[in-house]
């Protein structure tokens, strides 16, 4: 059985047309193929944001319990080793230029990587030009912000390697999944292949052709331009009419993506491979478009932890699930479909298995966040716990949390204590099952009293050396 892993960045669970949140959204191609597939109703996200969640997802396990944003580490087992360890050849191909730019290592598990540069942070030419790509032009929403003022680096290396765009397969998302669509033409015989295809839109920028910016956006006279001013304004000083522009445009980044997932999904039916090939698609995060700006943020909340999970196997059937899935799970999951043992001491259980089966799972709580490194000692709440009603922001001190029905923006913890009083008790319950140093955890149930447990152990990574940062806020020095 070949076996294909879909991991679309910044894609929200309501986003999906198939989830039956928001009937305006148009993504016909995960639609479909969600209608005979598993599709899994409560997946949340674990370690935050990307490369911390591709490390659950690569190793099977939470990292004590949030992984933090550091390289992958050469000395664990991964997903693609083993599989590669039971006969799978492993390919990777992505445009998420986190992978492996700045040594992350997420390339070195896989017998073959292949990247498609040009996303937000990645930094392919340098040029002494700034010509802007053939769709962005200023927009009077979006003033009063002088475009000469427009320096931040991301905007300026994503404009430089996307200038020269002239039709739809010039665009990352549609690189991405025609490259996707190629290997599986020149694998049309195997039945053992592993495939991580990984797509970094629907992230920020929220850049889309013309005609897809004008399905979300009704406003007079409005021809699908995008003013990248839309891309550095704080939402604290957009009008309006900016932010319905913003949002538009993530819900038209949404359509994009579904697009090049089918041109994916065709070309499988295409080769016949569809009838050997299991397809998990799922993200790493959600965002929020309005509700709490624009972006995600932590403690997160339902919109960024919330994600879609859909798990397609020939024969076996579809219907949806009430499995609370996190990322760790996908190592098991994929295990189970390719009939390999899964390894000793991972965190990961068989969402697929426990769906069919209707079996009882062993997990009632999910809990999601940064690493706890991240921690401000004079922070009041300090990660989230989700289950199938209630989403909280999880305090030191029950009475500091705050709680929301699922689906709802409104804080009810007044209201509901019982509730609280018992999420708050699982979720250090389960903190502690999965790890977190004694120290913390101590700290934690004390209400944060006492001194910050600075010394103790964060997470399994690798040392973080003092004053690391991620290269990418540290090397473009405003050139």
């Amino acid at each position: 059985m070949n076996i294909v892993l879909i991991i679309i960045d910044t894609l929200r669970y309501d986003y999906i047309h198939a989830h039956d949140v928001l009937p305006w959204i148009k993504t016909p191609n995960i639609d479909s193929f969600a209608e005979r597939s598993w599709v899994f109703d409560y997946s949340f996200i674990g370690s935050f944001p990307t490369i911390p969640h591709r490390t659950d997802v690569m190793t099977g396990k939470y990292g004590d319990p949030f992984h933090t944003w550091m390289p992958l580490r050469h000395d664990v087992m991964t997903l693609p080793e083993h599989l590669g360890n039971n006969g799978y050849c492993t390919q990777l191909i992505h445009d998420t230029p986190h992978l492996v730019n700045g040594g992350h290592n997420f390339d070195w598990p896989f017998h073959a990587w292949t990247p498609v540069r040009g996303a937000e942070v990645d930094r392919p030419w340098i040029d002494d030009s700034e010509d802007w790509p053939s769709n962005w032009k200023l927009d009077p929403i979006f003033a009063p912000l002088d475009p000469k003022t427009l320096r931040w680096e991301n905007v300026i290396t994503y404009m430089r390697a996307n200038r020269k765009r002239r039709q739809h397969e010039d665009w990352n998302a549609a690189r991405l999944f025609l490259k996707a669509s190629e290997f599986l033409c020149d694998n049309g015989s195997r039945d053992n292949f592993f495939l991580w295809v990984d797509c970094f839109d629907p992230h920020e920028p929220w850049d889309v052709p013309p005609e897809y910016a004008v399905m979300y956006d009704d406003t007079p006279g409005y021809d699908g331009s995008i003013d990248p001013r839309a891309f550095a304004v704080p939402y604290e000083e957009m009008n309006e009419a900016a932010k319905k522009r913003h949002a538009a445009m993530y819900a038209a980044k949404v359509s994009w993506v579904d697009n090049w997932v089918g041109v994916f999904l065709d070309t499988l039916e295409q080769t016949g491979l569809d009838k050997r090939t299991a397809v998990i698609l799922t993200a790493d995060h959600g965002t929020h478009v309005g509700e709490r700006g624009f972006g995600k943020r932590a403690p997160v909340w339902e919109q960024v932890a919330r994600i879609p999970f859909i798990v397609h196997v020939p024969s076996l059937g579809g219907g949806r699930s009430k499995v609370i899935v996190q990322p760790q799970d996908i190592f098991a999951t994929i295990c189970g479909i390719a009939g390999v043992e899964t390894p000793e001491g991972l965190s990961s259980n068989d969402a697929l298995a426990t769906a069919i089966t209707a079996t009882p799972s062993d997990r009632e709580i999910a809990l999601a966040g940064l690493s706890l490194d991240h921690i401000n000692p004079d922070a009041q709440r300090v990660f989230s716990a989700f289950n199938r009603e209630w989403c909280m922001e999880v305090g030191l001190k029950p009475e500091l949390s705050r709680l929301r029905r699922m689906g709802s923006l409104d804080d009810v913890a007044s209201e509901h204590q019982d509730v609280v009083q018992a999420m708050h008790a699982e979720a250090l319950t389960e903190l502690a099952r999965r790890g977190i140093a004694p120290e913390m955890l101590k700290w934690m149930r004390s209400g944060g009293e006492g001194d910050f447990p600075w010394d103790c152990r964060f997470y399994s990574g690798y040392p973080k050396p003092r004053n690391y940062r991620a290269y990418f806020t540290r090397l473009y020095h405003g050139k």
